[in-house]
């Protein structure tokens, strides 16, 4: 499989990068059911805090409706415009182009949560924000 060459391609060192529950970066990120199977998109400004919603089935829709949660690929970026650009550019690419990206830097596809929470589940009251009561 090839990935398209006019496009440029921003390689994440999936499973490598090492990030605290509370450090906030945009990132994109890669969700499947399983290996080779259902594929979910997203861009968010906190990896952790995002993942674990969809863990825990607390994000209404697609990911909740085809049990897709787990952690394939990320790519973090200094701007939250150039991940969304890439969130766009991603999900206009054809599937064997996605499972290539996956499969250059995630070979096993390993649920990278525990690489991205320092392999526990963080306490969703240390990781979510929470907003007084007016």
């Amino acid at each position: 499989m090839m990935l398209p060459s006019s496009m440029p391609v921003i390689l994440a060192n999936a499973g490598v990068q090492q990030r605290s529950p509370t450090m906030k970066q945009p990132t994109i990120y890669i969700l499947a059911s399983q290996r080779n199977g259902t594929l979910y998109i997203g861009v968010t400004s906190d990896l952790v805090k995002r993942i674990w919603q969809h863990k825990n089935k607390l994000v209404e829709g697609f990911t909740q409706k085809y049990n897709v949660h787990q952690l394939v690929y990320f790519e973090q970026h200094h701007e939250m415009i150039s991940a969304i650009a890439r969130e766009k550019q991603l999900k206009k690419w054809n599937r064997d182009w996605k499972l290539a990206l996956i499969a250059k830097t995630n070979p096993d596809w390993r649920d990278l949560w525990p690489d991205i929470c320092g392999g526990t589940t963080p306490d969703p009251l240390t990781t979510m924000a929470v907003i007084p009561a007016q």
